[in-house]
């Protein structure tokens, strides 16, 4: 779990520098670029829905936690992930949202922490969610500005999941791109932009020039027991075809140099009829 891949965006981050007065590409070219690269325009304005099973491991101390895991999503806002850790005797947690009400089995409060699973790919790893696995804790996490409530928590986490698989922004949790620097390694130059959105939330994407593929994502978050945030990375890889579109079976998460977590899809399916039932808030 703890060895290095994607030399280019290990690189990335010390190579880079501000793109010269006159030179700066654009950002929405950038993003053009990288949604025709993931099967085009049109076929991604096609997507309604996606689901998607498959397996997440998980650093936990000395523990490596295996957790299998379903997710339904209905663009542009509704969106839940369900998991289960096989080996522990534990019932299934659901966390994500339907428009803006959060969808949290167990509910926020309950148990220890609410959740036994890990975060939809993207969301804070462990080291960063103040020892929780699955997230921020019952009252939300921290961003730059103070607490984050559990539903803005959840969206980001559903913001992170969409840059890389889709390239997109929805309306559920709008993103904001400017062109900031090309990043240079070996393997080749990578277009770096800076993404803004709701409740001071404030990343880095990487997208491969060769490729036009989204590589990685990095963002601060305060991890348990220092002082100052935490580097938090994001990195994309193993893109596969599904019903014409390129989309990404492995994501592998990390704070600071250490591999917290690492997912890999088993099966993705576009646009498939989810039962409505998935997205209802427990009563």
């Amino acid at each position: 779990m703890r060895r290095l891949w994607f030399p280019l965006a290990a690189a990335l981050v010390a190579a880079s520098a501000p793109v010269l007065l006159g030179q700066t590409p654009d950002a929405a070219q950038v993003m053009s670029s990288a949604r025709e690269a993931l099967g085009g325009e049109k076929k991604l304005s096609a997507v309604r829905t996606f689901t998607a099973t498959g397996r997440t491991r998980q650093v936990r101390g000395n523990n490596l936690v295996p957790i299998e895991f379903e997710i339904n999503c209905e663009l542009p806002d509704k969106f839940v992930r369900k998991d289960e850790i096989p080996a522990q005797d534990t019932e299934p947690t659901t966390r994500g949202f339907n428009g803006d009400t959060l969808i949290q089995v167990p509910p926020p409060g309950a148990g220890r922490g609410g959740r036994a699973g890990g975060p939809p790919p993207g969301g804070p790893p462990p080291a960063a969610a103040q020892g929780r696995a699955g997230g921020p804790p019952p009252g939300g996490g921290r961003g730059p500005a103070g607490p984050v409530p559990p539903i803005m928590a959840v969206k980001q986490d559903f913001a992170r999941l969409m840059l890389g698989m889709f390239a997109a922004s929805f309306p559920s949790f709008p993103l904001t791109f400017k062109y900031v620097a090309i990043g240079e390694a070996p393997e080749g130059k990578a277009d770096i932009l800076d993404v803004t959105g709701p409740a001071n939330f404030s990343m880095r994407f990487v997208v491969q020039r060769e490729t036009h593929l989204p590589v990685m994502l990095m963002w601060n978050a305060p991890a348990p027991g220092q002082p100052a945030p935490a580097e938090q990375r994001m990195y994309f890889a193993d893109y596969r075809d599904v019903d014409g579109l390129k989309l990404p079976f492995r994501i592998r998460r990390t704070v600071g140099a250490d591999t917290v977590e690492e997912t890999t899809f088993d099966r993705i399916r576009i646009n498939t009829k989810i039962d409505p039932r998935k997205f209802e808030t427990p009563k």
